[in-house]
């Protein structure tokens, strides 16, 4: 399986509701590094997984449709807890989609899957990974 990586970083504010996560359920904020793995068993007819432009503009664009935002006051999150899995999830969702519309080009078609690992320091981060 081949697989090529992108990297950038957004930053949030959000709390969340539930005992469980004692004062971060204070508004607080965070910093992510996020990893965009993308992997195909074959190269395209280019010798590419993905055009590697492609895939670093358009996670650039999903994050800054996130970056410096309070996400308890986005419309689509209300009523969740936006935790560091929900949004891995929620990247790869966006990602998926802009795959589909044909973004990323039309070799990018022809990827297996998507892996979104978001960073919250240098001792713990999350991931989501499905096919496409």
């Amino acid at each position: 399986m081949f697989s090529l990586n992108v990297r950038d970083h957004f930053m949030i504010a959000h709390s969340f509701q539930g005992e469980i996560f004692g004062p971060a359920q204070n508004l607080h904020g965070a910093t992510y590094v996020v990893d965009a793995t993308f992997r195909r068993a074959e190269l395209d007819e280019d010798g590419l997984v993905v055009d590697i432009g492609l895939a670093a503009e358009e996670l650039k664009g999903i994050l800054t449709e996130l970056n410096y935002r309070n996400l308890d006051m986005v419309p689509e999150f209300e009523g969740r807890n936006t935790t560091t899995e929900f949004l891995a999830q929620e990247i790869f969702r966006r990602l998926r989609a802009r795959v589909k519309a044909g973004a990323l080009g039309e070799g990018a078609r022809g990827l297996h899957s998507i892996s979104v690992r978001l960073n919250e320091s240098h001792v713990a981060w999350a991931s989501y990974e499905a096919e496409l």
